[in-house]
Parts: structure tokens; sequence; C-alpha cells
């Protein structure tokens, strides 16, 4: 007992540092906002606020486990008969069609973008996050195929499904940054979805398809 209430502890301080960093880097800035103006914020030391979130970086994007093995985990549940491909184009499609906050189809997803495009360490973590979407997606499909270690497909394939998650989005974030209403966006994204499905070719669709039990 006396472990668990220590835990959910460090859980609502990880979770309260968070958040103030948060508030702060959308009202100033993230390169202007510093840690020790976090750790003052948040009534903690500058060292706590390190022993949760090693960088700076880490504090913006401090969901970012979740989101670079969201696809992996979308593959490894797929359905009877479903490929990785078209796993990741129907769950993208629910969270569309469902206007999900994950994928940015929120009021106020503009202060968000424009606080990563305003700093360029941002933009350079983002840019290494997708890279590890890629390289845990390859991993998972050579799993998920059987594929061996000089097969290229997976990685070839692993490319191709974050091309459909990257474009989905960048779409929704420029549409956001614009002003625009996240109900309409999400209906545009579920055309675009649609286009998308049209340009992959079979190979890439009908990849590691689960058979059944």
């Amino acid at each position: 007992m006396a472990e668990g209430l220590r835990e959910r502890k460090k859980r609502e301080t990880r979770q309260r540092i968070s958040d103030i960093a948060t508030g702060l880097f959308l009202e100033h800035g993230f390169v202007t906002v510093t840690i020790a103006d976090v750790a003052e914020a948040a009534d903690v030391s500058v060292n706590t606020v390190y022993n949760y979130f090693p960088a700076k970086e880490d504090l913006f994007f401090d969901r970012s486990a979740g989101v670079v093995d969201q696809l992996s985990r979308w593959v490894r549940a797929r359905t009877e008969g479903e490929s990785a491909a078209r796993a990741v184009l129907r769950e993208l499609r629910a969270e569309v069609e469902a206007v999900s906050p994950r994928l940015g189809l929120m009021e106020g997803y503009d202060r968000f973008m424009r606080c990563i495009h305003e700093a360029p360490p941002l933009r350079s973590r983002l840019w290494s996050m997708q890279q590890e979407i890629h390289d845990h997606l390859e991993t998972t499909l050579r799993e998920e195929a059987g594929a061996g270690a000089d097969d290229p497909l997976p990685r070839l394939i692993a490319g191709q499904i974050a091309w459909i998650h990257q474009t989905v989005f960048v779409g929704i974030g420029r549409e956001m940054v614009a002003g625009r209403n996240p109900g309409k966006v999400s209906r545009e994204v579920l055309v675009l979805l649609d286009d998308i499905e049209e340009l992959l070719g079979e190979k890439v669709l009908n990849y590691a398809v689960r058979g059944a039990p």
C-alpha cells in the first residue's frame, strides 16, 4: 500500500510539472521558458524537474512513448485476414471519425503547433520521433511477417505506413493552424485517407496479413 501511494504521488507530481510546463511554453514560447522557470512555477527544485524529464524537450513531448509505439500496437492488434497497412488505415479512420484530440482535432491545437514551428529544438525532436516511429514499426513488421534481417521489405513497408501516419498528422496540423473547425477538418481527412489508400500498391496493402489462429 505504501509503495502504491509513493508511485501515485510520483505520477501526480510528474503530470503537474508537465502541465505547468506546457502552459508556460504555450504562453511564452519554448525557447524563452527555462527549466528554472518551470521549477519555480511548479514549486519544486530544478533537480526534481530533471529527475522526471532529462531534457526540456521531454517536458513538451511528455507522451512521446505512446506516440512512438502506436503504429506497432495497431499492427499487432490487427484482426484475422487484415494486413498491417489496412489495420493502420482502419484505426486512423476511427480516430478521425471520432474527431480525436489525439490527432490534433481540437480547439487550441494551433497554439501547440505554432510552439513547435517557432522552436528549432522541438522541430528536431519531432523529426527524431518520426525516425523512432519508423524504426519501431520496422522491427514489429519484421517480427510479425517472420522476415529475415536481410529482407528489405519490412523497412520499405514501414516507410509507407509511417508516411500515411505523418501525412494525416501534417494535414491536420496545417488546417488547425489555419483556424479550421475540427469537425470539418475531420470530414476532409477521411477523404484524404481514401485518396491515400488508392495510392498504395497491393504489396503494401497485403503485407503481413494475419492468418487464422
